[in-house]
């Protein structure tokens, strides 16, 4: 088979989606040319200019790191469809509108290469209708690509055919769209609004409703609604805020036309905006966007229209809101008993939940054939692109198939759902099945058949996949072989993957690094050394919070400095088995590597890391400094980094991870970590974090292949000393111009500056790593025994926020 390769891509359409898929097209390493009309005004490309110039405002924010928008090239319809002929990829992007869409089509397909695809990021228009602008030649190679806002983020891509695309080219694009871009993709069926989009409105108007039906607040919809349920904090109504109200009014229209000119639906006549929601719209509160929408800020208080009085209140607390009973249902962890409460229960919040989650659950049950493949791809389409904890049938099926279907259909037989349509017959055949999700697939409605997982070679990367609540996994590669373990890490191997290569991870709380961790860290490394070709360090996210602070506390409290003392020490002792061990150590990260965390990766042989990973030492926040090895690798770096080029000091290296320590600077994205010195280039950066242990286990294996053995331990490390702590003071003056940091912040920077410049000695002095490793020590103890430090610990232990003192 050939390789898919992708050089170059176009986006037409330079909006808030066209922008933001160019931008993570750019963070992938991939050149994109981004074009827009021609400004009516000035300079042609200005609409495109001004796109990207909003771009690195946009929380959270598109791109990876601030260059990201160098590598977009700008472009207008006007000037510069020739630049068409070099894009492998063409991303149409431009409002819903199928007309305007055959428009553009027919004014660039005569630049666009016979070889190339051609996608729209529709978010719901027919995909055939759309084909038809384009020239028969590029039919086959054209099809639906909708990207989930914001891009970056949301992992779900519903990749839809127009009925001629090329299977094999889908199949291209799918793995493509994993491996290079991260994504997660669903098959969608080219229907309305295809998958997420058609349940997730659908979700949002049976809300609507039954908020009205029962008298609700919105706000308290939304803390209903949200993760008290498995769904994000935007919940329902600033969902809404977030999409626009004007958008969603919109969207509810074309549904509405969509079943009219198409087919009749049992649910069309909800496809209608509320009067208050055209009420809002004819004011101006079209969400966030506008600045209000259902809520809006006054001041510092957040408040949300009032259906009763038609105006706006302060929002309410949950704790005063939510009524105890539901609560307690709602905390029930055993699906049944929860469903079974919210059934039986009389107050008008659980009537309410009950409600919105029966008619989603016949929603999705009675459309099935017609918007999805199969039960597995609706559930993940949810939980992809609307971050939902569960899909509405895993829901179904966690709380049992057969009592909620009985439930379901005997409101609908009493004419308490929204629609009088009954179950399909299909619902009751899975009864003896225990709903619709199986070890070896889910079910599809249109088949009448149990589909299988995809088998796309790509998905062989993800050792560890996504799997729906029912589908059984294979226990030996999902458990693996436990070698040895205690109270903070288990190492083990997967037989079938590479059984030479094990594998360590972190099992305490939060994946804090307290004395089990260190012991049991040493301790794998030896085993490894012994019966293995190389170490693997892996585990789901955080990678690792940094210290146990609670230990730490609990030894300041008793006095206990010495303790203090010997725990720091065996933290360099593990950060230092690490980096010389025998075997190969590769460090798999994802999530937060905060602190104590960075440390670790820092020492290992080899990293790779998953993009949308946060790392950073982060002591100053609680009145300390890095003392596992952090200064002193930045040190080493600095002096390395001198001595290759030749022409700067090691202080010139120094000034940076000055500022990131002093500061607590987290990276964005592990491309910031890189920037920041964290990661080195030679480090592969993973946009699938699914793919991450396998792409460590193969870094391992290769590294052994080739002979790994750790370099010597350096000797004589020249420091930048006294004058290299002037020159950090310095640096520090400047960014305290405008009082940023209190006294004690100071006295921590300089602090930090002694550890990174090998303590307070002569500029260009020797020294080696234990000698760097001594001052880190001392220096950090020194930090201890100061109750302005001390305070700042138990504070964060107590409040989760940091002291400034």
């Amino acid at each position: 088979m050939s390789n898919f390769i992708v050089r170059k891509v176009a986006v037409l359409g330079a909006g808030v989606m066209g922008t933001q898929i160019a931008a993570h097209l750019a963070n992938a390493e991939i050149p994109v040319v981004l074009f827009d009309l021609p400004a009516k005004e000035g300079d042609p490309n200005g609409l495109v200019k001004a796109a990207l110039a909003t771009i690195s405002r946009l929380e959270p924010s598109p791109i990876a790191t601030v260059d990201r928008t160098d590598y977009i090239d700008i472009a207008n319809y006007a000037q510069h469809l020739d630049q068409l002929r070099s894009c492998d990829l063409v991303i149409e992007a431009i409002t819903e509108k199928a007309a305007c869409k055959a428009d553009l089509y027919r004014a660039v397909a005569p630049f666009i290469s016979s070889q190339a695809v051609v996608a729209s990021n529709t978010s719901g228009l027919s995909i055939a209708l759309l084909a038809e602008g384009l020239p028969d030649a590029l039919r086959e190679r054209f099809c639906g690509m909708h990207f989930f806002n914001p891009p970056r983020y949301m992992p779900l891509v519903e990749l839809i055919s127009s009925g001629r695309t090329s299977p094999a080219l889908l199949d291209e694009l799918e793995s493509w769209l994993v491996s290079r871009l991260g994504k997660s993709v669903v098959r969608a069926l080219d229907t309305p609004n295809f998958v997420a989009n058609r349940v997730g409105l659908f979700s949002m108007l049976a809300a609507m409703h039954h908020a009205e039906r029962f008298g609700l607040g919105f706000d308290v919809v939304d803390m209903l609604t949200g993760p008290l349920i498995g769904r994000p904090k935007s919940a329902s109504f600033r969902t809404a805020d977030v999409v626009g109200l004007d958008t969603l009014t919109n969207v509810i229209a074309a549904m509405r036309s969509a079943f009219d000119r198409d087919a009749p639906d049992p649910w069309s006549r909800y496809y209608t905006a509320p009067s208050w929601l055209s009420a809002l719209i004819s004011q101006g509160a079209l969400g966030q966007k506008a600045g209000f929408g259902v809520y809006r800020k006054k001041g510092k208080q957040i408040q949300v229209f009032d259906l009763i009085t038609q105006a706006y209140r302060d929002c309410r607390d949950s704790s005063d809101e939510i009524d105890p009973e539901v609560m307690s249902i709602l905390k029930n962890r055993n699906a049944a008993e929860k469903f079974g409460q919210l059934r039986t229960c009389s107050h008008p919040q659980a009537k309410f939940l009950w409600a919105i989650f029966r008619d989603l659950f016949h929603y999705v049950a009675f459309h099935l054939a017609d918007i999805a493949d199969n039960a597995r791809d609706l559930d993940l389409a949810m939980r992809w692109g609307y971050g939902w904890a569960q899909g509405p049938f895993e829901t179904w099926q966690s709380a049992g198939w057969q009592s909620i279907a009985d439930a379901v259909q005997a409101d609908i037989d009493a004419d308490r759902a929204m629609s009088t349509a009954a179950l399909p017959a299909w619902v009751f055949a899975r009864v003896e099945h225990g709903g619709v999700h199986r070890s070896e697939g889910s079910y599809s409605a249109r088949g009448g058949t149990i589909k299988p997982p995809s088998t796309l070679p790509v998905y062989r990367r993800q050792l560890f996949p996504d799997r729906v609540f029912g589908e059984e996994a294979n226990s030996s590669v999902m458990s693996g072989t436990t070698i040895w373990e205690n109270e903070g890490v288990r190492l083990w191997t997967l037989p079938e993957i590479d059984n030479d290569i094990a594998i360590v991870s972190l099992t305490s709380k939060n994946h804090t690094l307290g004395h089990d961790v260190l012991l049991g860290m040493q301790e794998a490394v030896a085993r490894a050394e012994a019966d293995y070709k190389g170490l693997v360090i892996w585990h789901e996210a955080p990678f690792a919070y940094g210290a146990n602070l609670k230990e730490v506390a609990g030894l300041i409290s008793g006095g206990q400095f010495d303790r203090i003392g010997s725990y720091i020490a065996e933290f360099q002792k593990t950060t230092m088995t690490l980096k010389y061990a025998r075997v190969p150590v590769v460090a798999a990260v994802q999530g937060m590597a905060l602190g104590g965390g960075c440390e670790f990766l820092m020492h290992c042989a080899k990293r790779v890391i998953a993009l949308e990973s946060r790392i950073g030492l982060v002591e100053a926040a609680v009145g300390l400094i890095p003392a596992g090895g952090g200064c002193k690798e930045f040190a080493i770096r600095a002096w390395q980094n001198s001595a290759r080029t030749g022409s700067k000091e090691p202080v010139d290296f120094i000034l940076p991870a000055f500022t990131s320590i002093v500061t607590s600077r987290v990276s964005g994205s592990a491309m910031q970590a890189r920037e920041q010195g964290f990661v080195l280039d030679s480090d592969p950066i993973v946009f699938n974090a699914k793919e991450l242990p396998y792409v460590a286990l193969r870094i391992a294996r290769g590294a052994a292949e080739a002979g790994y053995y750790p370099r010597l331990s350096p000797r004589n490390v020249k420091v930048a000393g006294r004058a290299g702590i002037a020159a950090c003071e310095a640096l520090l003056a400047d960014m305290n111009q405008g009082g940023r940091f209190s006294e004690h912040d100071c006295f921590v920077a300089r602090c930090a500056a002694t550890a990174l410049c090998g303590g307070d000695i002569e500029a260009g002095s020797l020294v080696d790593e234990q000698g760097l490793l001594s001052v880190e020590l001392n220096v950090f103890l020194e930090l201890v025994n100061n109750q302005k430090s001390q305070q700042r610990i138990q504070h964060l232990l107590d409040t989760g926020k940091p002291l400034r003192n």
